[in-house]
């Protein structure tokens, strides 16, 4: 084969190389910028997790006094609805204990069918109780059936914010806890990490003493 050839056989491709600067200019005049690369639009969008699309009708049916808890949506602590009921002319300090221990019930019950496919959990265990304070121990304290650090780190973080956002507590964002043996109570914070971050860390806490 002569240079000649070789040389012919090369021009249709020197020609296609000559023409891709005039097509770059042909599509920019159209409007179309041309792409190196397949552009990915990625996969289709998921649903938001842990969020109900209509109220609960099981709740909305009950009577009682409107309450919140907390739930494991995910990895982190989400709030739902719920009704706790409290006897009329309930003194304040009997209150707070009823008010306390609907809430466990609450939290250890499982979660509706809705709220299930939702995507929310519990890890608070069933059966636990809670009662009043002890003569040494702060006016406020709820002394549980089991030794908080025994809960697991959602259980605990679960029953602290709910508890320290509700009727039982002093509305200051702490709950003072205790357990059944004679250990003094502490009192737990329900702060923005331990609401992220229920499984990671211990509700943050410091002894309780009485005033």
């Amino acid at each position: 084969m002569t240079a000649r050839n070789e040389r012919r056989r090369g021009l249709p491709c020197g020609r296609a190389l000559l023409a891709l600067p005039a097509l770059a200019l042909l599509l920019a005049g159209c409007g179309i910028r041309p792409t190196e690369v397949p552009t990915d639009f990625g996969g289709a969008p998921s649903r938001v997790p842990c969020s109900l699309t209509q109220p609960d009708r099981a709740t909305q049916a009950e009577r009682g006094v409107p309450v919140q808890v907390f739930l494991l949506c995910g990895s982190s602590l989400a709030t739902v609805d719920r009704v706790v009921r409290v006897p009329e002319g309930t003194a304040d300090a009997r209150r707070r204990v009823i008010v306390a221990q609907g809430l466990l019930e609450q939290l250890a019950a499982r979660p509706s069918a809705s709220e299930q496919a939702a995507g929310y959990t519990t890890h608070v265990p069933r059966g636990l109780s809670v009662a009043g304070p002890r003569p040494k121990d702060p006016e406020d304290t709820l002394r549980l059936g089991v030794a908080p650090a025994a809960l697991s780190a959602y259980a605990l973080a679960q029953i602290v914010c709910t508890l320290s956002d509700s009727a039982a507590a002093e509305g200051d964002g702490s709950v003072v806890l205790g357990g059944p043996d004679g250990a003094a109570p502490r009192r737990y914070a329900c702060t923005d990490d331990l609401r992220s971050r229920p499984g990671a860390m211990k509700p943050p806490s410091t002894e309780a003493t009485a005033g």
